[in-house]
């Protein structure tokens, strides 16, 4: 099967990008270099084309209604121009995925719609899951991206950069805020969607635009000196910031109590949702693994499905894996038995068949200072 690409791919092909395949998709894993690429967005700034993710629009009367049962989370919690990250779950509590859902206010025909960012590689099961478990006479499910671009503009320098482009302040958007707006000197009949979000700890705005629209950012950017990034530098940077990734830290395996998600599990709101009975047994009667940080001595580094040991007693399994840029050590996040999934518990880390030292640890191993 052919692999999809995103409308600039062409920019990729000039930039003389390393390609990968990524659920479906022929990506970028890096431009120049990952160490680079990380570093430049940890100083001042870079852009990403994060066109493999899916765009599913919810529209309808009050959709909120409808799509609350599909997740654990409150989401009268949060209201117009605003995001909310939260999972979707199965009826065994298990996580789906992990996504954020966006409110836009009323649009056409006087409509309330949710935009819901989900990830590549579970965008047809999320549709399906939607699709069969909503009444779709009563709200309209669609692909909101079709053939526009997704671009992840992140770094300290970020917020300066994007309102150079757009002529205009955002000042007054919060974290997590959004706009869906037309720009007239950019492109004058088509909104512009972004938010204040992003997967690398930094500041940062995920956009939603043409792909004309799209290369005149990426060309702007390059401009102002921006460093083009790849999934290298994306895994790399969203690992110190402790978020996770599906298929490797979550799945319809584990539940949000156990992926240190329970925070967004709202059991007090009352409202039915799938694997809420799961959830709440888990609630009560506690968890056997937890995901926890791992920071490891020395330069191997413990990549998925390395043991984690207390002597002799195999007590995890390492999920995620890199080396940290930024704290210059290797780091990890590991599901860990209960009982010893506590912070600065001294662990071994098998990998390639010798054993390295590793300390339990919050997952976030980096926070902005800004």
């Amino acid at each position: 099967m052919d692999l999809l690409k995103s409308p600039l791919y062409s920019k990729y092909v000039e930039s003389n990008a390393k390609l990968v395949d990524f659920a479906g998709w022929k990506m970028p894993i890096s431009f120049s270099g990952l160490i680079k690429e990380h570093e430049s967005v940890r100083s001042s700034a870079g852009l990403f084309d994060i066109s493999h993710m899916g765009v599913i629009s919810i529209k309808g009367i009050n959709p909120k209604d409808y799509i609350q049962k599909l997740f654990p989370t409150n989401l009268y919690s949060f209201s117009e121009g605003q995001g909310l990250y939260t999972v979707m779950l199965n009826d065994k509590g298990g996580i789906i995925d992990d996504l954020i859902i966006y409110d836009l206010g009323i649009q056409e025909n006087d409509l309330s719609e949710l935009l819901l960012i989900v990830n590549a590689s579970r965008y047809k099961e999320d549709f399906q899951w939607i699709k069969n478990h909503l009444n779709i006479s009563e709200i309209s499910i669609t692909n909101f991206k079709k053939d526009k671009v997704l671009l992840a503009l992140q770094g300290k320098n970020s917020f300066d950069l994007f309102e150079e482009w757009i002529e205009s302040s955002i000042s007054h958007i919060p974290n997590f805020g959004c706009e869906y707006k037309i720009f007239e000197h950019i492109s004058p009949k088509e909104k512009i969607f972004f938010s204040k979000t992003g997967y690398t700890g930094e500041n940062g705005l995920e956009i939603l635009l043409s792909k004309k629209a799209a290369i005149n950012l990426w060309d702007f950017s390059i401009s102002k000196n921006v460093t083009p990034c790849g999934l290298g530098a994306r895994d790399t940077l969203r690992l110190e910031a402790g978020m996770h990734l599906y298929g490797q830290d979550i799945n319809e395996e584990t539940s949000p109590y156990e992926a240190g998600l329970g925070w967004l599990v709202h059991l007090e709101n009352n409202h039915e949702f799938f694997g809420r009975r799961f959830l709440e047994e888990q609630s009560r009667l506690g968890i056997q693994k937890k995901l926890v940080g791992l920071s490891i001595e020395g330069k191997a580094i413990g990549r998925k499905g390395c043991a984690v040991l207390k002597g002799e007693e195999n007590i995890g399994t390492i999920t995620s894996g890199s080396w940290s840029p930024t704290k210059q050590q290797a780091i990890a996040f590991a599901y860990i038995n209960t009982s010893h999934a506590l912070i600065n518990n001294e662990v071994q880390i098998s990998i390639r068949g010798k054993k390295f030292k590793g300390v339990i640890t919050k997952r976030a191993f980096y926070k902005k200072n800004y």
